[in-house]
């Protein structure tokens, strides 16, 4: 058990070495900010890491955060098939594209993802809190 701990505190030191070191040159332009959390999986994947003490989840425990604030429009669907849905759209658009932005960090080896993002996108993110309640 100590030795998975230890794994994890290095991996999550390994992800700080590695976002300390590629910081974002400029500030994002407010179209691609806001095109980053225009998507209510987005904004959940954000919420769900910003929510954390250490800003940093493993990749299972955020697609089940996702999956469990990002309603399923089917509600016949079967819980198992809703989250690998948001798993898949995880791995191939959302995860890329806020990663791309350099608001998150995925260390696919060590299936850990990390926000870090700056107070302006955690404050975007305060904005859009009401209307998310009512999605």
């Amino acid at each position: 058990m100590d030795k998975n701990r230890e794994r994890r505190v290095r991996d999550l030191q390994q992800i700080d070495d590695i976002s300390s070191s590629t910081e974002r040159s400029s500030p994002l332009s407010p179209d691609r900010l806001l095109s980053a959390v225009a998507n209510e999986h987005r904004r959940a994947i954000l919420n769900s890491l910003t929510s954390t003490s250490e800003k940093t989840l493993t990749h299972d425990a955020l697609v089940d955060r996702v999956a469990d604030r990002v309603r399923d429009k089917d509600a016949e669907r079967k819980s198992d098939e809703h989250r690998r849905r948001v798993r898949i759209a995880l791995h191939h658009t959302h995860l890329p594209k806020l990663e791309e932005l350099r608001i998150i960090d995925c260390e696919t080896e060590a299936g850990l993802v990390q926000f870090i993002g700056g107070e302006l996108e955690r404050d975007l993110l305060t904005l859009f809190e009401p209307y998310d309640a009512y999605e």
